[in-house]
């Protein structure tokens, strides 16, 4: 795909954060503070504003009219957010981005993850790519916060395509930092997987349907950019420092 602008980004926020135990019992996980109060959400919400991102579709879930609450329609961020349900939020977390394609309306759109504290510079070093094609963000050289047992590994063959994507592989040359540049592509093959699987389908999945079609999945190296993926009450303690 030629370069255009990229104008949307979708966060994901459905989630019901049952790792983190009695915290996320009367409180979704992207609204845990982290320094200063704020919520774990609002890094990848000004990470997208920094860039100039400035349409955002929050895809929520659990506890969801609280996350609305507390962000509102975006005019603290500079940002106009517009909010997704999800009634399937136990089920795969493609199945979140699903809910967000009729809102894509075909534009490319950027991708993140509620509950990842993102350095501005890997969406900046995304959207530096002279083309735009379906490509994930990924890490060669993972930080000592980074749990390699749960973290999501890609395989990347010689001209920096994936080869392969999961939790389990074997033989793996970095971590996926949960950023994706997505197009018309993704979401076609993502309704196809839906319609056949319904709501256990995870973008894991759709990366290695659309591999195996022959389809090109490119990567970003963002090695050396700060990121981290909150999930237990370890990760979180680590990034409030």
């Amino acid at each position: 795909m030629r370069k255009e602008k990229i104008n949307k980004g979708i966060i994901l926020a459905a989630g019901d954060g049952d790792r983190l135990g009695h915290l996320t019992i009367t409180c979704p996980k992207v609204l845990l503070s982290v320094k200063e109060e704020a919520p774990l959400i609002s890094y990848p919400i000004e990470t997208l504003a920094a860039v100039g991102i400035s349409d955002i579709a929050i895809v929520v879930g659990y506890l969801g009219d609280k996350v609305i609450e507390v962000l509102g329609n975006g005019n603290d961020f500079g940002v106009r957010l517009q909010y997704i349900y999800n009634s399937d939020y136990l089920g795969g977390n493609a199945v979140s981005v699903y809910k967000a394609r009729e809102w894509v309306q075909g534009e490319p759109v950027i991708l993140c993850m509620g509950d990842h504290l993102i350095d501005g510079e890997i969406v900046k070093r995304l959207l530096d790519r002279q083309v735009f094609n379906e490509t994930l963000c990924i890490d060669y050289a993972p930080a000592h916060h980074h749990e390699l047992a749960e973290a999501t590994k890609v395989a990347v063959d010689g001209t920096g395509c994936i080869k392969d994507i999961g939790k389990d592989l074997a033989y793996w040359d970095a971590l996926d930092a949960g950023v994706f540049l997505l197009t018309e592509n993704f979401f076609r093959a993502l309704n196809e997987l839906v319609q056949y699987r319904g709501t256990d389908v995870e973008i894991s999945d759709v990366v290695r349907f659309l591999v195996s079609r022959g389809h090109r999945f490119d990567t970003c190296d963002v090695s050396g950019c700060f990121w981290a993926d909150v999930d237990t009450k370890e990760d979180l303690d680590l990034v409030r420092g």
